[in-house]
């Protein structure tokens, strides 16, 4: 890793940290275990990390493809202060290749016109105590290609005391992750799928690097951790995958990680594999809860009992929810059930209101 580099005078142009020079002159980026390897102006697969003689660029710092406020559970995060407003963003590019990808026009763009916002951390973070929300998320694309972007942004909100949450895939190199959760309250991991077969056909990355970055996150931090699987029919969804998944977060993380089985829809360079049914994402649930995981949900569909948050203990539904909307709240300020008082895994708080299902675009300036 080099030197920790001074601020940027203007977006697109930072000096991007975690490489090292090869023997035969090429630049390694060591952000991510595709381990790029540069001659000068060449650009790594993320696109946005750009060798330029002796330096590495992070184009896209100050550079986002736009802001908008959604609900918490949107990313999704139903043990993060529920029904709170996280202000969010990303910014073009990414280090998977997911055949699948839902923000492909966002993550596989390579036109920096994408990049229609520009806003630097300090702007971001005032941005967020204006409009009420109690968290940025980093998002849309993978956070990991703009690490210094999205830990200046922490930073920032930190100071004001809004919280930082990472939705990634996570694939990263092992100093770049422990520098970036650091900053981190709160991630969603992708976990694509549980065979490094799904993961080399289909996202060109392999699975290990993911399980090594969710253990790290579990047993080295105090980030709250969600994990969230895109159910592809014929693809990653067969019941030994689910249950051998399900099981190796039991025991690799414990039974209180919340895990979310969501929708896919035809997109990108999967359009002629049809969405994934209801019954596909209930099935799934109930073979996770079969081996022991107690906040199992189902996502991008209507399905309340899929979407609820019940007591581990007496099982009454103490969060009632459609799709991401809240239609009922009962858990106590603390996480506490108020019938059995069993605690509920979370960060939690005094709940005054659900900011709501809508997504609301806001414009930022530098």
């Amino acid at each position: 890793m080099n030197d920790a580099p001074s601020p940027a005078p203007y977006p697109g142009m930072y000096p991007g940290r975690y490489w090292h020079f090869l023997d035969d002159g090429r630049m390694q980026c060591d952000l991510c275990p595709r381990h790029c390897r540069l001659h000068d102006e060449q650009r790594g697969a993320c696109f946005v990390r750009q060798r330029l003689g002796a330096r590495m660029l992070l184009t896209a710092y100050g550079r986002s493809s736009g802001f908008c406020i959604d609900p918490i559970e949107k990313k999704p995060l139903n043990h993060f202060y529920p029904g709170s407003a996280v202000l969010s963003f990303g910014t073009a590019g990414c280090n998977l290749a997911c055949k699948f990808c839902q923000n492909w026009d966002i993550s596989k763009s390579r036109e920096m016109e994408t990049l229609a916002d520009a806003a630097m951390p300090d702007a971001i973070a005032n941005a967020a105590v204006a409009h009420g929300c109690k968290s940025v998320a980093f998002t849309y694309n993978d956070p990991v290609i703009f690490a210094e972007y999205a830990m200046d942004v922490a930073d920032a909100c930190h100071e004001l005391g809004i919280m930082a949450v990472a939705v990634t895939a996570g694939y990263m190199g092992a100093q770049a992750r422990r520098d970036f959760y650091a900053k981190m309250d709160a991630a969603n991991v992708d976990l694509k799928g549980f065979t490094d077969a799904f993961y080399i056909a289909f996202t060109g990355a392999h699975l290990q690097p993911v399980l090594e970055t969710l253990q790290y996150l579990k047993h080295e931090t105090d980030v709250w951790l969600e994990i969230t699987t895109l159910l592809i029919p014929g693809k990653n969804d067969a019941d030994e995958e689910i249950r051998a998944e399900a099981r190796w977060i039991a025991r690799e993380l414990g039974t209180d990680i919340p895990l979310h089985f969501t929708g896919f829809h035809p997109d990108y360079k999967m359009r002629d594999v049809p969405p994934t049914p209801i019954s596909t994402l209930a099935h799934a649930r109930k073979l996770a809860i079969e081996e022991g995981l107690r906040y199992v949900y189902t996502g991008n569909v209507h399905d309340t009992a899929g979407a609820t948050t019940y007591c581990p203990a007496c099982r009454t539904p103490l969060i009632v929810r459609d799709w991401h909307a809240i239609e009922n709240y009962r858990l106590t300020p603390t996480g506490a059930c108020p019938d059995c008082f069993a605690s509920v895994a979370g960060r939690f708080g005094h709940f005054e209101r659900h900011f709501g299902q809508r997504r609301i675009p806001v414009h930022i300036g530098l």
